[in-house]
């Protein structure tokens, strides 16, 4: 117990069974005060309160940290959602974060890609051009100093073929814009794109007009572009170190890869590791690793590549992001629990804990337990599926869900 509660700005949550960091606590309640969880009890037990104090009952929810999603392109599918239609960028971010909130996703680290000015994709799609990418990085980082409803961050992915976009990497660094900062190479032959017969088929898939000679030419120019030296990736990346930006490994293929870019890059994270292999390896040197919660909705990678179930049952996959889809995060959890017997708090710790400690957050994010800011989910079942009733951010209802009443009294699909 602790002692009387006088201050009106607590507010105590309770009915509840919380997913804590190593355990559950079933009919528990969490006391907030000034944005922070103040009290955690367990067997019925609440505080003693004297005078005012929000109450909510959140009707035998289970309750979880907010999710951190420390990988996501998703912006550009709401900036760009047809090759001809450009939305506004303001209304993307308004409107994807009202999305993001009711899937549980609390902070954001938006995976923008600096790309060069001869890449394709870059020219498709206009989230990627360096004029727009400098605005929405603004945006990003202007949103927090406006009314917002979740945390939003910036992850730099700098392709090493942007030889051009590296003064602007570094601009961005020093100005304290970018939050995390990965290296891609996404060169035929390696990383993502080991297997060339793999790569020859999506070639054709993406361009059904092009011959076979014209992709055996596309797939020559793309192996022979020139790209940064080690010591311009090297020096960036120590830049980056020293103003305490963590930073990321991409498509991990080879011990000698993971060798060099932890060693040299200071590069604590592996993202997506292409084979189960690889990533054993890098968590035996003590990085974190990455896989896609899409990976785990499908039951494969997208690109052919390992099973994010059977790394993470394996013990070799510490995080799960959402790439591209985010609803996936939360279906993710519950499928790994339900479907794979991974206890419910390991689960949550994929998108939760383990991604806070590998983005150096976890003093105040990731983990129900005293102290930490009240960034906070409540967790319902309808139809057999997980979904978030209520959000608290700062300590503070964000959003709330209510299933409406089907005709015969259940909850309507």
């Amino acid at each position: 117990m602790m002692g009387n509660i006088t201050m009106a700005s607590h507010q105590l949550l309770h009915n509840l069974t919380i997913i804590g960091p190593g355990s559950l606590k079933e009919k528990a309640s969490v006391l907030i005060s000034d944005r922070r969880i103040a009290g955690i009890f367990s067997d019925g037990r609440t505080p003693d309160a004297d005078g005012h104090i929000l109450v909510h009952d959140c009707g035998g929810a289970f309750l979880a940290p907010g999710f951190i999603d420390m990988h996501s392109d998703n912006i550009e599918s709401l900036v760009q959602p047809r090759p001809a239609s450009v939305m506004d960028f303001g209304v993307a971010l308004m409107e994807q974060e009202k999305q993001l909130v009711n899937q549980g996703i609390t902070t954001m680290y938006h995976s923008l890609t600096l790309l060069g000015e001869s890449t394709k994709m870059m020219r498709d799609k206009e989230t990627r051009k360096p004029e727009k990418m400098k605005e929405l990085t603004a945006r990003i980082a202007g949103y927090m100093e406006s009314p917002h409803l979740i945390r939003h961050k910036f992850h730099c992915r700098f392709d090493i073929r942007n030889i051009e976009g590296l003064e602007t990497l570094n601009d961005y660094i020093a100005r304290e814009s970018v939050h995390l900062l990965s290296f891609t190479d996404h060169t035929p032959g390696q990383g993502q794109y080991r297997d060339l017969d793999r790569y020859r088929e999506t070639m054709k898939k993406y361009n059904p007009n092009l011959g076979d000679g014209e992709i055996e030419d596309l797939i020559r120019a793309k192996m022979t572009e020139p790209r940064l030296t080690r010591g311009q990736i090297e020096r960036t990346a120590g830049f980056a170190a020293e103003r305490g930006i963590p930073i990321a490994s991409h498509d991990d293929d080879s011990l000698e890869k993971l060798e060099y870019v932890q060693r040299a890059l200071n590069a604590g994270i592996s993202e997506f590791p292409v084979e189960l292999a690889i990533a054993r390896k890098a968590k035996e040197r003590g990085m974190y690793t990455i896989a896609g919660a899409p990976n785990v909705l499908l039951g494969r990678s997208h690109s052919g590549n390992v099973s994010a179930t059977e790394a993470i049952l394996d013990g070799a996959i510490d995080i799960l992001c959402s790439d591209y889809y985010p609803p996936a995060m939360l279906h993710a959890v519950w499928r790994l629990h339900n479907r794979n017997g991974l206890s419910l708090y390991e689960a949550v710790n994929l998108v939760t804990l383990n991604p806070a400690r590998a983005l150096g957050i976890d003093r105040d994010f990731g983990s129900v337990e005293e102290g930490k800011i009240a960034d906070l989910l409540c967790l319902q079942f309808h139809d057999g599926r997980p979904y978030v009733s209520k959000v608290f951010i700062d300590g503070q209802l964000a959003s709330q869900l209510n299933y409406r009443q089907g005709r015969n009294g259940t909850p309507r699909p």
